[in-house]
């Protein structure tokens, strides 16, 4: 792990085919993070509106069905990028591996928003278990 990175696993009590659908579709997205009007396309430009600091400007850089989907997040701010890998576990089960990466830590910004979702991410993941169920 770099030192400018976020990495959280998950496990899921879903096959990946269903995980995937929560993270890559804005109705499913919006009951466990946020609004958005994302869409699996690469190229495809959409925005996640956050509660606490308004709607952040995102792009989709990769999609691989049902097991890696990444975007870069909060452009021209942050300029992070956000990466999901899901990977099909025995019976139904699915490891989520999300990977947050490339916060400027010597920006005040970054290193405040570094700080902030290194603890946020593990209870939005938490919630994402609750939608699904």
């Amino acid at each position: 792990m770099k030192n400018n990175q976020i990495e959280i696993e998950h496990i899921y009590n879903h096959p990946s085919e269903i995980v995937w659908k929560y993270l890559t579709e804005a109705e499913l997205l919006e009951k466990w993070w946020v609004p958005s009007d994302i869409k699996a396309i690469e190229g495809y430009k959409f925005q996640l509106l956050m509660p606490k600091f308004g709607p952040q400007q995102c792009e989709v850089l990769r999609v691989e069905l049902h097991k890696e989907f990444s975007f870069l997040f909060s452009k021209g701010l942050l300029d992070t990028t956000i990466t999901w890998k899901l990977t099909p576990k025995e019976k139904k089960y699915t490891e989520l591996k999300l990977i947050h990466a490339g916060f400027n830590l010597d920006h005040p910004m970054g290193r405040q928003a570094f700080e902030g979702m290194k603890s946020g991410w593990g209870q939005i993941l938490d919630r994402l278990a609750i939608a699904i169920t």
